[in-house]
C-alpha cells in the first residue's frame, strides 16, 4: 500500500524541482524529504530520483508515479470536500493567506465573524505577497488567499483556481504637506514627473506595476526609497523624502506632515479571494469567503 505522506512529499518534488524546494513548500527539513523518498522507493522498488548535477531529477518511474500522486492527491482534495460538505458545517482548519495591507484591513473582522459564527472553525492567517500566496494555495499549503491586481496590470493565475471579487480598492498620491500640490483636490500622475518616489520593494508586483504605470505616463521613475509597510512610505513622505501611491484597505490614520490627494483618472487595486476549484464544496471556504466580502462591504459602505 502506498503511502500518502510520502506520495505527497513525491509530488512537492515533481511541483518544485528539487529536493529543497520540496521541503520549503512542506515546510520540513530537507532531509525528511530524502528520508520520505528513499522509504517511498524501497515501497515501490523502483529508482524514483536520479542525480542531475548538483541536484535531482525524476526518473521515468518517478515521474509516473508523481502523475498518479496529482490525480490521487486531488481526488483526496475532493473527498474532503464532499465529507464536509455532506455534514453541512465549517469545521476543521483553514489556513488564510493575505498581502499585508488585506490583513489589516479585512481580516480583524472577518477572522472575528468566523469565530462567532463557526466555532468549531479554526481559522488561522499567514501574512504574505500574491507571488508567494498564489502557488501556496496551488500547492494545497494554504485554503484561500486574499490578493490583488491592478486596474492596468492584471495577475496571471494558473488553472484550477476559483476567485470572487471583493472590493476596488482606489489609490491616492501621498505627498508632504508642503508639496506645491498638497492643496489640491484631484491631481494627476503627470504632475509629479520630477519628484522622488517612495516604491514598494523590487520584484513585487505592486513595484513593478508602479513602474509601469509611471513610465506609461512619460515619467522615468525616480526611486530614492523602498519599504514593504505603508506607515514606513508614510514615515518617509512626512519627513518630505518623496512621493508615493497609497490604497485606501487598510491605510489607517495619515501621520501629520502628509497629504493623500485622489487622482483624476482613478487607479484602483481589485482585492479578491482564491481557492482551489477541487475544495470550492467545502463550508469552510465558503464562511470565509461570505466573512470577507461582509468585511469588504463594511470598509467600502
Amino acid at each position: 500500500m502506498l503511502n500518502l505522506d510520502r506520495l505527497r512529499t513525491l509530488h512537492a518534488v515533481a511541483r518544485h524541482g528539487s529536493v529543497s524546494g520540496a521541503a520549503d513548500g512542506l515546510h520540513v527539513t530537507t532531509s525528511a524529504v530524502s528520508q520520505q523518498l528513499a522509504k517511498l522507493e524501497r515501497e515501490t522498488g523502483q529508482q524514483l530520483l536520479a542525480k542531475n548535477g548538483r541536484g535531482v531529477r525524476l526518473t521515468d518511474a518517478g515521474r509516473l508515479l508523481a502523475e498518479h500522486a496529482a490525480r490521487i492527491l486531488s481526488q483526496v482534495e475532493l473527498a474532503q470536500a464532499d465529507l464536509e460538505a455532506q455534514r453541512g458545517r465549517a469545521v476543521g482548519e483553514l489556513l488564510l493567506g493575505a498581502f499585508p495591507t488585506a490583513a489589516r484591513g479585512l481580516f480583524p473582522d472577518a477572522l472575528a465573524a468566523l469565530r462567532a459564527e463557526h466555532p468549531q472553525l479554526r481559522a488561522r492567517l499567514r501574512e504574505m505577497e500574491p507571488d508567494e500566496a498564489v502557488p501556496r494555495v496551488v500547492r494545497g499549503d494554504l485554503d484561500v488567499a486574499v490578493v490583488l491586481d491592478w486596474y492596468n496590470k492584471p495577475l496571471a493565475l494558473p488553472d484550477g483556481l476559483v476567485k470572487a471579487e471583493l472590493l476596488d480598492d482606489p489609490a491616492d498620491v501621498a505627498m508632504p504637506a508642503g508639496h506645491p500640490l498638497a492643496g489640491r483636490e484631484v491631481v494627476e500622475l503627470e504632475e509629479f514627473a520630477d519628484d522622488e518616489w517612495v516604491s514598494w520593494p523590487k520584484g513585487e508586483f505592486c513595484h513593478d506595476w508602479l513602474m509601469l504605470t509611471l513610465r506609461g505616463k512619460g515619467i522615468e521613475p525616480r526611486v530614492g526609497h523602498m519599504a514593504e509597510e505603508h506607515p514606513t512610505q508614510l514615515a518617509l513622505i512626512a519627513a518630505g523624502l518623496g512621493v508615493a501611491v497609497a490604497p485606501r484597505l487598510g491605510r489607517g490614520p495619515v501621520p501629520d506632515g502628509v497629504r493623500v490627494v485622489p487622482v483624476r483618472h482613478t487607479m484602483c487595486r481589485h482585492v479578491y479571494a482564491i481557492w482551489r476549484a477541487d475544495a470550492d464544496r467545502r463550508p469552510s471556504i465558503r464562511a470565509a469567503v461570505q466573512a470577507l466580502r461582509s468585511a469588504a462591504e463594511r470598509v467600502t459602505g
